[in-house]
């Protein structure tokens, strides 16, 4: 989570293909939350809900993750978003709040770094 701290987005692809979209996130009690903003109609959100299976990337972290539901920390992840993007913080409605996902670590496929390089994954 560290190399993310200092970010103010990152990048996130689940399912089939390797279509990627770049999200705002919080860090809450040391746990990563994403937002669609289109709430549950959006694509990269119903995609990530279906396979709960992805991958992230951002400054030089690219990794494995699972995606889950969580609805127990609206507050928390609500005054997050507004610290950390103020004014910009549109995704703290009930529409996103009901396309929340708490993203945690996966186990990495074989022969796969979780270092990212040059904006692609590297393989080892």
């Amino acid at each position: 989570m560290a190399a993310l701290s200092a970010s103010e987005s990152l990048e996130l692809s689940a399912g089939p293909g390797d279509a990627w979209v770049e999200v705002g996130f919080v860090l809450v009690d040391g746990m990563l939350f994403v937002r669609a903003f289109r709430g549950r109609r959006s694509q990269w959100f119903q995609a990530a809900a279906d396979h709960r299976r992805g991958r992230i990337r951002g400054g030089t972290l690219s990794r494995a993750v699972a995606f889950a539901a969580d609805g127990g920390h609206s507050a928390e992840i609500d005054e997050a978003y507004q610290v950390k993007y103020g004014a910009a913080a549109l995704i703290v409605n009930a529409e996103a709040r009901a396309a929340t996902l708490r993203i945690s670590p996966a186990e990495e496929p074989a022969g796969h770094s979780t270092v990212e390089g040059r904006g692609r994954h590297l393989s080892t």
